[in-house]
């Protein structure tokens, strides 16, 4: 019920942008997975070692520089073993490793999705251990997994669907994007009267 897209927001250039096949979709949601793990696991120790440092006010910085290696490695294996999905990716498996502004800070060259930035700073603020970072950041993968190809599905029955022409591309799915994200709302459970 906490998706880091549907409900939380992060995420969503790759997720618009991959989310026409399912393949495509499945492939960017087991790397952006991977990834989160990952960092997870890695800025963990980074923060530790910032923390005893006293440079606690490098984190977002140090937490860039790591997922952006992370996502280089990413790229450079796929291009390697699996080509076919390097291509059907395209432009947007850099996405996880750029986006519009990351928390103000405005850098040209390095920057990171910020589903995957923004579990790492979740793991920070939440105060959580080793396990419990890689298990958030796993399992908020798979949040991201489950939610782009749940919507590339949609996409795909789209295309065949009946609806006016001011709605093609975007507009269809920007409203069917809203519509999922109001039924993982329902998830969470309505509190009609506050108690």
């Amino acid at each position: 019920t906490n998706n880091f897209i549907f409900s939380q927001f992060l995420g969503i250039c790759p997720f618009l942008g991959v989310s026409k096949k399912s393949d495509t979709a499945v492939g960017m949601g087991l790397a952006v997975t991977f990834v989160m793990g990952l960092a997870s696991a890695f800025c963990f120790g980074v923060n530790k070692l910032l923390v005893a440092l006293g440079l606690d006010y490098m984190q977002t910085v140090a937490f860039i520089l790591v997922v952006a290696s992370l996502v280089q490695f990413i790229e450079m294996f796929l291009k390697k073993s699996m080509p076919t999905l390097y291509t059907a990716l395209g432009v947007y498996l850099p996405l996880i490793t750029t986006n519009c502004a990351v928390l103000g800070v405005y850098l040209p060259l390095i920057t990171t999705n910020c589903a995957v930035l923004g579990v790492v700073l979740l793991n920070v603020q939440n105060d959580y251990n080793f396990i419990g970072s890689v298990v958030y950041g796993i399992t908020g993968g798979l949040g991201f997994l489950l939610a782009i190809y749940l919507f590339s599905t949609v996409r795909e029955r789209l295309e065949f669907a009946d609806y006016p022409k001011a709605f093609e591309g975007f507009p269809i799915a920007l409203i069917t994007a809203g519509l999922i994200a109001l039924a993982f709302m329902g998830f969470s459970g309505l509190q009609v009267w506050p108690m």
